[in-house]
């Protein structure tokens, strides 16, 4: 692996970890909220609530992120597919042209 891609490795490693992080508070305050509005629970109660639904939070958004990139990955094919597709057209199409005045060329010198 060359210098640059450990570089983006480790870029990407850490975004990641960033991002983990930043879902995991997101999922804690949004289970804190959910336990303060339910005002009778205990404390180990509230505790067990807040883990569980930070966990189901998580989870969720782990979910998204795994079809997401799924998606990403189909439509990454799809638009190679199509790419190479254009690409061989257009290559066709240049050879066409390229026959066509070689023709013509000859034509004229024959002439």
């Amino acid at each position: 692996m060359t210098a640059r891609k450990e570089e983006r490795a480790l870029v990407a490693q850490v975004e990641g970890h960033l991002l983990l992080a930043a879902t995991r508070a997101e999922g804690r305050r949004a289970a804190a909220r959910l336990a303060e509005r339910i005002g009778w629970l205990t404390d180990s109660q509230r505790a067990d609530l807040e883990g569980q639904v930070e966990t189901e939070y998580l989870e969720l958004t782990r979910s998204s992120w795994r079809r997401t990139a799924e998606r990403g990955e189909q439509l990454r094919r799809e638009y190679e597919t199509r790419y190479r597709f254009l690409r061989r057209r257009l290559l066709a199409g240049f050879l066409l042209v390229c026959a066509l005045l070689t023709a013509a060329a000859a034509l004229t010198l024959s002439a």
